[in-house]
């Protein structure tokens, strides 16, 4: 065959003064469709109630890190789609990271992560990120099991898409099934009309996929028959084949992607057919056939990607800028470009509770690790999803593929990724919706970090065209004063704002002359700009069901060691409390004790407290719009989530804790009103015999004045942001030998946690951790990119 092309790479592509259907659209494609993709880390796969879920998020746009989007949402799902924790990610170079503290009472069951930016709201809900963590709990009426359904269906696809008379065609046989696939499959093609003759066989490669190829003659029909190796069987019928059409063959090696066509019956042959190759819904190759021919093939080079690997779209287009074929292959799956790690020095000892370091290159072009040590367990479980299936494969294809992590494994099956990629259809845009010229809008536009709405109010009116003072302070910072002029609807615009501490925006007006200046009838509200958004699709059907919980169950061994990780943590949290108690002992009664005895009755005092003075010490809480955001990270074992009116709720080490206002149970919503100048006392009561977990609040009496009032009030003048959340800090060292707490078994799973290893000019990125009591190897993961997106991944077992 001869190559008749003229080839046009994206590079040299000249504008014409007039365009045809086709190159409207890919100019459109070119110009309006930039879409992201998330892939979300995290530190283990499963947890048990009361865990901490550590997750590293990143957002790519094409196949480098994304530059659209700053701000990622992560929520967390139950199963019946009920809201249970969300998170406001900031993103640098397209990566953040962030975490969830589960209840200690959660039930049993599969929950979802979902992530997205609000970039990526603007298309398919599909292509957002939606994570299946299945959570334990032993006290659960119900208990996870691991479905072993038979229930699978299969199809057969041709390649290219089409299936001609007398031309040999490779097929794609593809299963699908809503709970889990059955280990391997066989199966036979043959005639309808002769059923026991068989006339070709296939094995397939792994759980998703197998191939064959077959002549079809005319007049007959074929079907498949395939039988798993359970022994199950089903019969489907192969597309019908036709009399006149364009067969498309593709072949990817290192040398790049060769296509060949053949025209069957076609009026004028092949002339004037294009074939148009996409990366990410970017041109990256063009040729058109000038000549009459039945018959022409094609090199594609690696150049047209960079030699990166990838995706690339091919589709054949005749004379009339008609659809006719496409397929998807992968651009050199034996030559997969990813660095890895350089270890310059180790030390590693499997004694318990022993110091281990991990030291990396200095002179590394990869800079910022993001680094995950476990305990290898020895058990060889091979990866379901990691950053490369991701990037590569799932994060654009909606289809559910088995363990895609296994195409990009040291011994992947590179027939098996082509097969794979025969069954699907790139679903990021469709050519027949392109090419009739429909586009959807773009309502939600990539902005940079948060913005918010300011409306400025005076004596119950707006302020149209106005100058305005608004004075903003972020945390304990001292605020700066900004003029700002309200716009024709009286509004104020804050943009590209990142913070994660509270920033309070307070209004100021310049009085009328001859009038005093009053704050009093001045108001001020904000409104984000950057927001979540309701989930309107329907979770991934899992591999897993509950089933009722049978009596003296065990939990498995993976989950016992989490639940015993989080009583030591419980003994760490409680030793620390004794300490400043013991500190307490012998000391002269303070104000804080005179307070606490004016203020508390019986019921409400116990040794295990925490004592927050409000009228004896400055707290410098007026930076935050209610309490319960102040007491944020401020008391061992006290941590937040927000429910889903976005009020903080408290929770002592796992369980809810009980809301006290004056001594009257209350709930997060009633706190959240009182102004922070109002409250005289906190007091963070742990595990006491009479109200258990408790935070109770104590308000002003009499001529108290909180010590900051003088100093900091907040009026109706005055408004809280929330910035983003900020990520928890991963506890390094979990045990001490010194500890008085006595932590006789440590069983962490994740030993090292650390989304940011920064490697500077005078420290060289060495990582360092603490074993367990058990650990004799260890699990290493190391992701980077370098400043070209150049992209290292390594996971090594290190002893």
């Amino acid at each position: 065959m001869k190559n008749i092309f003229f080839l046009l790479l994206v590079s040299s592509i000249q504008p014409v003064l007039s365009q045809t259907k086709l190159e409207k659209a890919i100019t459109n494609l070119e110009n309006n469709y930039e879409q992201e993709k998330v892939y979300l880390l995290t530190d283990k796969s499963q947890y048990a109630a009361g865990d901490q879920i550590w997750f590293k998020s990143f957002v790519f746009d094409g196949y480098n890190r994304s530059a659209l989007s700053t701000t990622l949402f992560v929520e967390l799902y139950n199963s019946d789609k009920k809201l249970i924790d969300w998170k406001m990610i900031v993103l640098a170079n397209g990566e953040g990271s962030g975490d969830f503290k589960l209840k200690e009472d959660l039930p049993e069951q599969v929950y979802f992560v979902r992530a997205y930016t609000p970039y990526m709201t603007n298309f398919n809900e599909d292509f957002q990120i939606v994570k299946t963590i299945p959570i334990y709990n032993p006290g659960s009426a119900e208990t996870l099991e691991i479905s072993k359904s038979s229930d699978w269906s299969a199809k057969a696809f041709p390649e290219g898409g089409t299936f001609i008379n007398g031309v040999p065609t490779k097929f794609a046989v593809r299963l699908s099934s809503n709970t889990s696939l059955p280990d391997n499959f066989s199966g036979k093609i043959v005639d309808t009309k002769n059923p026991n003759v068989s006339i070709t066989t296939f094995t397939s490669f792994d759980k998703n996929v197998a191939s064959f190829k077959i002549t079809p003659a005319s007049g007959k029909k074929y079907q498949a028959i395939i039988q798993d190796n359970a022994g199950r069987k089903q019969t489907i019928d192969l597309p019908e084949a036709a009399d006149s059409g364009i067969n498309l063959e593709v072949y990817s090696s290192k040398e790049g992607i060769k296509y060949s066509l053949k025209g069957i019956n076609l009026k004028q042959q092949l002339q004037n057919y294009k074939i148009v190759g996409t990366i990410n819904n970017h041109l990256a190759y063009r040729a058109n056939i000038n000549q009459l021919t039945n018959e022409a093939s094609s090199l594609i080079p690696p150049k047209v990607s960079n030699g990166a690997n990838g995706i690339l779209q091919l589709a054949i287009f005749d004379e009339q800028d008609n659809l006719v074929a496409q397929r998807l292959c992968f651009i050199r799956p034996n030559n997969l470009k990813i660095e890895k790690a350089e270890i310059v020095a180790q030390s590693l000892k499997p004694t318990p509770r022993s110091f281990n370091s991990i030291d990396l290159s200095p002179e590394s072009y990869f800079k910022n690790y993001t680094v995950v040590v476990s305990e290898d367990y020895g058990t060889n479980n091979s990866e379901e999803e990691n950053i490369l299936s991701s990037l590569w494969l799932t994060g654009d294809l909606t289809t559910r593929i088995d363990t895609p992590a296994q195409y990009f494994s040291k011994n992947a099956n590179s027939e098996a990724l082509d097969a794979l990629l025969i069954s699907e259809n790139w679903k990021r845009f469709d050519w027949n919706s392109v090419l009739s010229g429909a586009f959807p809008p773009i309502k939600t536009n990539s902005l940079n970090f948060l913005s918010y709405k300011v409306k400025p109010i005076k004596d119950n009116a707006m302020l149209r065209d106005t100058n305005v003072t608004l004075a903003l302070r972020l945390g304990k910072q001292e605020p700066i004063i900004n003029l700002f002029k309200t716009d024709q609807n009286g509004y104020v615009y804050l943009d590209n704002l990142n913070f994660d501490d509270p920033l309070s925006v307070s209004l100021f007006v310049n009085a009328e002359k001859g009038k005093e200046s009053n704050t009093n009838n001045l108001f001020v509200s904000a409104e984000p700009l950057v927001n979540p958004t309701q989930f309107k699709g329907n979770f991934p059907a899992t591999k897993y069901k509950l089933v009722k919980t049978a009596e003296n169950k065990k939990p498995s061994t993976a989950i016992s060691r989490a639940l015993n990780t989080q009583k030591n943590i419980k003994k760490m949290e409680n030793a620390d409390v004794q300490i400043e108690e013991v500190k307490l002992v012998g000391k002269k009664q303070d104000p804080k004790e005179e307070l606490n005895k004016q203020l508390s009755t019986g019921m409400f005092n116990s040794m295990n407290t925490t004592i927050f003075d409000f009228v004896n010490e400055d707290q410098h809480a007026s930076g935050s719009s209610n309490i319960l955001d102040w007491l944020q990270g401020r008391a061992a074992g006290l941590t937040f989530q927000r429910n889903n009116s976005g009020v903080n709720v408290p929770y002592i080490r796992g369980s809810q804790a009980k809301l006290y206002l004056d001594e009257v149970p209350t709930d997060p919503s009633m706190i959240t009103s009182i102004p922070v100048n109002n409250i005289a006392m906190v007091k963070i009561i742990k595990e006491s015999g009479l109200i258990g977990n408790a935070v109770a609040i104590y308000t002003m009496r009499g001529d108290m004045k909180s010590k900051t009032s003088g100093k900091e009030t907040q009026s109706n003048n005055s408004a809280i942001l929330k910035g983003y959340d900020k990520p928890s800090e991963f506890p390094i060292e979990m045990i001490d030998d010194t500890s008085p707490a006595k932590i006789e078994n440590d069983t962490r799973e994740t030993l090292y946690w650390n989304t940011n290893l920064f490697d500077s000019d005078y420290v060289p990125p060495r990582i360092k951790f603490f074993n367990n009591d058990t650990a004799k190897q260890y699990k290493v993961l190391i992701i980077s990119f370098d400043e070209d997106d150049n992209l290292l991944y390594d996971t090594e077992i290190l002893k």
